[in-house]
Order: structure tokens, then C-alpha cells, then sequence
């Protein structure tokens, strides 16, 4: 009998509360505005800070032309050797500056230094947005030691809800079956909490900037 009454009780209690409306205990939330304090440094500088923050490479170049005389500088000065790249835009460039490249991909596996291009450049995160759309593959950002990123300051975006408006509207009905985004380095320190470089992709990431604002003369 104890029981039935304490059943009934919290059923009347459980009636009443849905009959007698209430305030709500907590404010409406507000879903619409950004999580994120507003930026007001340029994206350019914000991108970089937060790149090398993650132990990322950024290297600034005010057209194509010097982002070739920087990428031989490299390859003489870090003894890259020979670049693997798939991607056509690219080699145009390359192949301009008389820069040697491996393009086929049963060589992957043995490739250390792969060049692509992006989707953008995500400034708050400091990430690189990569899709399966890009003339590049998925195994290209994974496989190589180095990684190579060219980009533009037209792909820069402050923020992930931005580059995933931008990819929406660039591709529409067609939407990459893959994005990702590549936050500096491969590490991991699931092992003794020792911190690993490489662990489960490129030891290094560089983002070569080439600054497209100004048309060329």
C-alpha cells in the first residue's frame, strides 16, 4: 500500500508539472553566435602564429616567383632531394622552374617531400583543409616525411564554420566524399607520454603563403 501511494504520488507530481507551465530555469542559449572572441589581427598573421604554435613551418612569399627561388633555396639547403607531387597545377610551376619531380604513385611509399595544394587555410586553428576533391589523393599528406602545403591569401578564412560555408558553395551538389583538416605535424604521446613526431604521418609541415591580393604587373 506504502508503495502504490509513494507510485501515485510522484505521478500527480509528474500530471501537475505538465499541466502548470513554468520559466524555463535557464536563459534561451544562444546558438547563432560564434563560441570564439572576434579576431582583430590580419588572417595572415593569426594563421601563422597559430601554425608554428603547433610546431608548423610558415614561410611567406609575395608571388610565385618567390615561392619557387624559396623552394630551391630549400631543397639545396635541407637536402630535400627529389619532390613528389600529383597535382597538375603544380607542376606547371615546377616544371617552369626547372625543378624536378616524381608524379607516379607506386613511388609513394618511398617519397620523403609531397607538395599539394588546399581547400583553405583556416586562421583561428591554424590548419590546413585538404579534400579528396584536390588533385592530390589521400595518401600524399599521410605517406611523405615532409609535407608541402601551396596556398594563397584568397584561401585564407577566420574561422571551420567559414571554410565549410565556402566548400559548400564552391562545390555545391558535388561535396567532397573526404575533408580533412591537418593541424601541424603527425604526434602522439600515447606512449609514456612522450611526445612523437611523425607518428602517424608527416614529421614536418610547411605552408608556402603566396600573397595573391595584389594582380601582377
Amino acid at each position: 500500500m506504502e508503495e502504490s501511494t509513494a507510485r501515485e504520488k510522484i505521478l500527480k507530481k509528474v500530471r501537475d508539472a505538465l499541466i502548470e507551465k513554468t520559466e524555463p530555469p535557464y536563459p534561451i542559449i544562444d546558438q547563432d553566435s560564434s563560441v570564439y572572441r572576434e579576431m582583430t589581427g590580419p588572417l595572415d598573421v593569426t594563421f601563422a602564429e597559430e601554425l608554428v604554435r603547433i610546431a608548423g613551418k610558415f614561410v611567406y612569399c609575395e608571388n610565385e616567383d618567390e615561392f619557387i627561388a624559396t623552394l630551391q633555396s630549400f631543397i639545396l639547403e635541407k637536402d630535400w632531394g627529389l619532390l613528389f607531387c600529383q597535382d597538375p597545377k603544380i607542376h606547371h610551376l615546377l616544371k617552369a622552374a626547372g625543378i624536378p619531380f616524381e608524379s607516379h604513385t607506386e613511388v609513394i611509399l618511398d617519397a620523403r617531400i609531397g607538395i599539394t595544394r588546399c581547400e583553405y587555410l583556416i586562421a583561428r586553428l591554424g590548419a590546413v583543409m585538404v579534400s579528396s576533391r584536390l588533385c592530390l589523393g589521400r595518401k600524399i599528406t599521410v605517406y611523405p616525411e615532409i609535407h608541402l602545403v601551396l596556398a594563397y591569401t584568397s584561401q585564407l578564412v577566420p574561422d571551420l564554420k567559414q571554410a565549410l560555408s565556402n566548400l559548400k558553395k564552391k562545390y555545391r551538389d558535388n561535396f567532397p566524399s573526404m575533408v580533412s583538416l591537418i593541424s601541424g605535424p603527425s604526434r602522439t604521446a600515447d606512449i609514456e607520454k612522450t611526445l612523437v613526431m611523425g607518428a602517424h604521418g608527416p614529421k614536418e609541415l610547411y605552408v608556402f603563403l603566396i600573397d595573391d591580393s595584389t594582380p601582377a604587373t
